[in-house]
């Protein structure tokens, strides 16, 4: 969906938005310092594989996914990183990773991370790594009834939880009577 049709389907749900262009972008991070404004306001799109199926996964440029938590909110034993060769087809017009987060036109489920919500406005990449979308929340939620999940994320400066720490000694090379340093060999 290039930038022009995105603009036709957001006049034809008479929203209001802004379209801005940017140097190019590539990751919502990017986006987030080139259009000046907080990683929390901007959509990082992620296009994952759930059950067989492709979704749609929309959360904060700053924040991480959880796979673990993921796979139990969303009630699956198979969540995935979609392969971008599986997908790009399904956004014909769109450069890939620019894909805007509105995965009910492309025919995907959307889940999004609660956290968006609370946000007055958003922007995310319009098709394109050089333009973006900047609307109201309440807008992009009622254009795109997304399956709204409060798990499966994690903020920016969260500690991992204990169990996902490892105290793992350096281990140690060359070590015996072998000369040649390389382990087990």
């Amino acid at each position: 969906m290039p930038v022009q049709q995105l603009k036709n389907f957001l006049d034809q749900a008479d929203v209001e938005y802004m379209c801005l262009p940017h140097p190019p972008a590539f990751t919502a991070q990017e986006l987030a310092h080139h259009v000046q404004i907080a990683g929390d306001r901007v959509v990082k799109t992620v296009i994952i594989e759930l059950d067989g199926k492709m979704a749609m996964l929309v959360m904060p440029a700053t924040w991480r996914i959880r796979w673990d938590r993921l796979s139990n909110v969303l009630d699956t034993d198979f969540v995935d990183l979609a392969d971008e060769r599986e997908f790009q087809d399904r956004f014909p017009d769109c450069e890939v990773g620019a894909m805007p987060p509105f995965g009910h036109l492309f025919d995907m489920s959307v889940y999004c991370c609660e956290a968006l919500t609370d946000q007055p406005e958003l922007a995310f990449a319009a098709g394109s790594h050089t333009e973006s979308i900047h609307m109201k929340t309440a807008d992009f939620l009622n254009l795109v009834h997304p399956v709204v999940i409060d798990q499966g994320f994690t903020k920016p400066g969260t500690q991992k939880p204990s169990w996902l720490k490892k105290s793992r000694k350096p281990r140690q090379l060359g070590t015996g009577n072998r000369t040649t340093g390389m382990a087990g060999y």
